[in-house]
């Protein structure tokens, strides 16, 4: 089939034709860069925590009265905790993955190092909070139960010893395969240095979109910030829910000089906290899916109007011995050439969407196969979209389109 016919038709129908270019120019670069961002999301939500989340739960403890003593009651929570049915291990915690607040400080291999050389999260834990995370200890030892101490916010000493997650410890001793045994300092503080004990494979930090979210440092201490405190449970499997309501019904009638409040289980609070990001990849896609029905739309009804426009030129065509099979090719090669000019301007804007966004809100540059797979993806739905009208034109038999004029 001969090209010069289709770009001289299509030439006098400059308006059509640029406008149908720039609809699926935009789509493209609107497709592209909401896919990659879809993309991104739907990663950060599957983004292991390195928790047991199947089976933990929280549960937080606010006293209130002149007599309520902060320290007595952890201890007798925790020991009614730990006797329950289906509980395989309870801990007290200033924080945990997905809670988005907790504590964070740098670390520094120096003291009085201005720069750290790391940040991270601080989770203050007893000697059961390895096993109560459900994180996997992969070097070192857990702590021993005569290094917990209870501590108030404003102690400015902090534990002498520590468990890293693996990617902090890379962080802070990047030349030592074996960690374990190293010093490190809080901060910029000087005098006695902190030992790493143990290693934990995976720990998340508190807040999901932190830069710094796989460091994390379990310190042995029951944090007391007033008269609350929270706890995380761990349970057989299967009987989270199950414990669930006895934990809260045992814990309320134990202690009548406190709220309990916060029962939650991780994967309530794994829902909670990508809300957000849930709700972007739902309306990106519904963007998505109405931009590639707008722009297939767009192309059948312009290849509608073409071919009602067109009719005497198709019935002298067929006279002349043009098969139904040319008729159809040369919609579709016109609708090539079209959605092709839209796609090559939609690229180039699709990169330039994609800088812009870098630029704007430190997005990642969009991958390079995004654009190719785009044009793939365009030029089979130019080539559906105008399917339907081409079959049409290639049904009108020689007769009937000359005697319509």
């Amino acid at each position: 089939m001969e090209i010069r016919p289709i770009l001289s038709a299509l030439m006098r129908s400059k308006v059509s034709m640029i406008l149908i270019g720039l609809q699926v120019a935009l789509t493209l670069a609107i497709v592209c860069n909401a896919l990659f961002i879809i993309g991104q999301r739907l990663d950060l939500m599957k983004r292991p925590s390195g928790m047991n989340e199947a089976d933990t739960f929280t549960i937080s403890s606010i006293g209130f009265g002149q007599s309520f003593d902060v320290q007595s009651t952890i201890n007798a929570d925790l020991n009614l905790l730990r006797s329950l049915p289906g509980v395989v291990a309870a801990a007290p915690t200033n924080a945990f993955p997905l809670s988005n607040s907790g504590w964070s400080s740098g670390l520094s291999l120096a003291p009085g190092q201005r720069t750290s050389t790391a940040n991270t999260a601080f989770y203050f834990v007893d000697a059961s909070g390895v096993s109560a995370y459900g994180a996997e200890l992969v070097a070192g030892r857990d702590f021993k139960p005569e290094e917990i101490s209870f501590r108030t916010p404003n102690d400015e000493v902090m534990p002498r010893v520590a468990i890293m997650t693996r990617a902090l410890a890379r962080q802070m001793f990047p030349d030592d395969s074996d960690p374990v045994g190293k010093s490190f300092y809080f901060g910029g503080e000087e005098g006695e240095p902190a030992t790493v004990i143990g290693i934990v494979d995976k720990l998340q930090a508190p807040w999901v979109s932190a830069s710094m979210v796989e460091n994390t440092l379990l310190l042995p201490s029951i944090l007391t910030g007033g008269s609350s405190s929270t706890y995380l449970i761990r349970t057989e499997p299967g009987r989270r829910d199950e414990v669930m309501k006895d934990v809260e019904e045992k814990l309320a009638t134990a202690n009548r000089g406190r709220i309990v409040r916060g029962l939650r289980s991780m994967e309530e609070r794994r829902s909670q906290v990508y809300a957000e990001d849930r709700a972007m990849t739902i309306i990106l896609g519904s963007v998505i899916v109405a931009l590639l029905g707008i722009t297939a739309l767009g192309i059948v009804g312009m290849a509608s109007f073409w071919v009602a426009q067109r009719t005497r030129q198709i019935g002298t065509r067929r006279a002349l011995g043009a098969t139904r099979g040319d008729i159809l090719r040369y919609f579709q090669t016109e609708n090539f050439i079209i959605t092709t000019v839209g796609l090559i301007a939609g690229g180039v804007l699709a990169y330039a969407f994609s800088l812009w966004l870098m630029d704007r809100y430190q997005s990642p540059r969009l991958p390079w196969h995004y654009v190719p797979i785009g044009f793939v993806c365009l030029w089979a739905l130019g080539q559906l979209a105008v399917l339907g009208p081409a079959l049409r034109a290639s049904r009108v038999p020689p007769a009937v389109a000359t005697r319509s004029v």
